[in-house]
């Protein structure tokens, strides 16, 4: 999302914002009081760059104020244009001087939108306490190797906690237990050094090829891109909701079990 963000709306220039009238669109914009606060100050900036902080989009803006965005759990940005209708579930709409619109799609409305200076920036305490990114290029196997060693704890409830890595769902942690070769309840404080560089190195593997194919979208098209488009990743997929399909590497068949009220499917074979 970000690149695409970094691509397609990075130079426009805002015409016009509308926090729609729902109730539920204040809810998306609630540190703001008012909905006219919110658009106010972004009507007349350009966008300027985009980031990306563990789970949060940020938009700068050219007067230095920042765009801060969270998806929550089903939150979306859907480029579109006036002789688009708007999604349901839309609650706010971005008009770009060229270049249609920018549109804010969330149906469960746990995420949240607001604009900050940098000042104000660096007083959100959710940004200030940022896990490891796996992505980050500071992100070294030995500092990991330290961090799992000190938490000593079930490998899948680890990684899927977000005060210890950002951004990795019930999906892809199955899938880089799959290609690391770990069960789903290793403790994290048993890994031998080969262990834990495997284990980084499927991090990285499997994130980048999610990226490549664009996210996963499974039959509940909850996930699509910037441009309204699936991904395609759900058709890599080596394990996770395959229960009962043969393991692509070695055929035995895929199991699953709860893990703290989520499903996590493994290969028994071939992950210990």
């Amino acid at each position: 999302m970000r690149r695409d963000l970094e691509k397609d709306v990075v130079g426009r220039k805002v015409v016009r914002a509308e926090v729609r009238s729902s109730k539920n669109a204040m809810r998306i914009i609630r540190r703001h009081a008012k909905r006219k606060e919110f658009t106010d100050r972004l009507v007349g900036r350009k966008l300027a760059k985009t980031e990306r902080r563990g789970k949060y989009i940020l938009l700068h803006l050219d007067n230095g104020d920042v765009l801060v965005v969270h998806f929550g759990m089903s939150g979306q940005f859907i480029r579109g244009n006036k002789r688009q209708a708007l999604p349901p579930h839309t609650h706010v709409v971005i008009d770009f001087q060229q270049g249609g619109d920018l549109r804010y799609v969330d149906p469960r409305t746990f995420g949240e939108m607001f604009v900050a200076t940098p000042d104000e920036l660096g007083k959100v305490k959710e940004l200030q306490h940022i896990a490891i990114d796996p992505l980050d290029h500071v992100f070294t196997w030995h500092a990991f190797g330290a961090a799992l060693a000190e938490r000593a704890s079930k490998m899948k409830q680890l990684l899927m906690d977000q005060k210890f890595m950002s951004g990795l769902g019930n999906i892809y942690s199955d899938e880089v237990l799959f290609a690391a070769g770990l069960q789903h309840d290793r403790m994290s404080d048993t890994l031998s050094s080969q262990e834990v560089r495997r284990l980084y190195r499927a991090l990285q593997e499997v994130l980048q090829e999610a990226i490549r194919f664009r996210g996963t979208t499974l039959d509940d098209e909850a996930y699509v891109d910037l441009f309204g488009k699936p991904g395609e990743f759900q058709n890599e997929l080596k394990v996770y909701g395959r229960a009962g399909q043969p393991c692509r590497r070695c055929r035995t068949p895929i199991q699953a079990l709860k893990v703290s009220g989520r499903n996590a499917y493994f290969c028994p074979q071939c992950q210990s």
